[in-house]
């Protein structure tokens, strides 16, 4: 028998190297043929949820600080493209770190100057008919290294602009919630606090949490996300993002502010005429070249100038490119849809020749609104005044296509 299992090994040894000679020949052929390695074969397989590829690795949030309890991630928005961030994207600011709340104990408690006090479980508020509405969130201290570095730093547009983002939000309008209350007439702000360790607390005015305020239990399709607030926050379209409480868990009507740290403190405005500019809520017009931007390098040639605009008090309705620091001006096409309180995007055709540029963008909105340059912007704000930076950004590009932030 064993002469015959010696023929039988050779016969597969022979078999097995006739395989791989033909496995060669046809990887040979389909080499020519123009067909990939990954054409060839079974590919792999998926997950449960779906995750970036490994070939994307780079495209991810980059921490601004990383303290106990404190953490500030910025959304990569040059490589971004569309007007919806990825859940995983979007940016998070945390002042106490994020609580691991347990969704069947959380309880939402409207009281004060109500006629009916009332407490909502996650099961209670599933009776109630949803909305969806696309919004942004941006920081009130977005553009903070912009506003007080006396030079430009060299950053990516993520790192200079990155507290900004903007989903599709869905939940219960508050004002359902409130008129089941039964509101005071006296009734004109809105205390509202989250679950936070440190009970993250700020007064809202009443009237536009009526007229536009959303108790979001949704973004993007999906259940909020811990580092945006489950098992839920307000969203309260065009407002800086700290006043868009997460993990809320409470809502007192009242007849005045309670005058918590934040809205006191770091998020006043101090203004160059010494005085204080208080509750400033909406976040003004703004612009940021995305492409090119901050630590790129571009080739000679053809290209499209990209960017992204919007506004907290309503739609774009112009956005104007400079590539001469700001001399001359041409208006961006605008793409459809163009919706208040959203991301915008824009782009101008641009032919580059190896030539020095400065880039600029300039955002109009709906109520006639423009972004100014950095120094007028330093006109009305103190010198270290950082929250609702909205001036102009320019990238300046050298000879070799290297693009770097730029004050113009």
């Amino acid at each position: 028998m064993r002469p015959y299992a010696n023929k039988l090994r050779l016969n597969r040894r022979s078999l097995l190297a006739g395989l791989t000679g033909a496995a060669v020949t046809a990887q040979t052929s389909a080499a020519q043929d123009g067909l990939m390695p990954w054409m060839q074969t079974l590919g792999d397989d998926d997950l449960p949820y779906g995750l970036p590829g490994p070939r994307v690795a780079n495209v991810v949030r980059r921490p601004a600080a990383d303290s106990p309890g404190f953490e500030i991630w910025h959304t990569p928005l040059e490589h971004l493209r569309g007007t919806i961030t990825p859940n995983g994207l979007h940016f998070a600011v945390h002042h106490n770190g994020i609580p691991d709340i347990d969704p069947a104990e959380h309880r939402l408690v409207l009281h004060g100057m109500v006629a009916r006090p009332l407490s909502f479980d996650l099961n209670s508020l599933a009776r109630y008919p949803l909305v969806t509405r696309t919004a942004f969130i941006e920081c009130a201290g977005n553009s903070a290294t912009n506003a007080v570095s006396p030079w430009a730093r060299d950053m990516t547009l993520g790192d200079v602009s990155g507290q900004i983002s903007a989903a599709e939000w869905t939940g219960i309008p508050l004002r359902i919630l409130f008129d089941e209350a039964g509101i005071d007439p006296a009734a004109t702000w809105v205390i509202a606090e989250g679950a936070d360790g440190g009970r993250h607390m700020r007064s809202l005015p009443l009237r536009p949490l009526v007229a536009e305020g959303m108790l979001a239990l949704y973004q993007n399709g999906e259940p909020l996300r811990p580092s945006q607030g489950y098992p839920m926050r307000i969203l309260m379209p065009g407002w800086e993002g700290n006043a868009q409480i997460k993990w809320l868990h409470r809502l007192e009507l009242a007849d005045r502010p309670a005058w918590s740290k934040d809205e006191s403190g770091l998020y006043a405005d101090p203004l160059a005429n010494g005085k204080l500019r208080m509750m400033s809520l909406a976040m003004s017009v703004k612009s940021v070249i995305t492409a090119p931007s901050g630590q790129q390098v571009i080739a000679p040639g053809p290209r499209q100038i990209e960017g992204l605009a919007w506004s907290g008090r309503g739609r774009i309705a112009r956005v104007e490119l400079s590539v001469d620091g700001g001399r001359t001006w041409t208006e961006a096409r605008l793409q459809a849809p163009v919706q208040p309180k959203a991301l915008t995007r824009f782009s101008l055709p641009w032919d580059w020749h190896n030539e020095r540029a400065i880039l600029m963008s300039r955002a109009t909105d709906e109520t006639g609104d423009m972004q100014p340059t950095r120094d007028i912007w330093h006109d009305i704000f103190a010198g270290h005044s950082f929250n609702h930076f909205n001036a102009i950004q320019a990238w300046s590009i050298n000879r070799s296509g290297e693009v770097k932030n730029h004050y113009a």
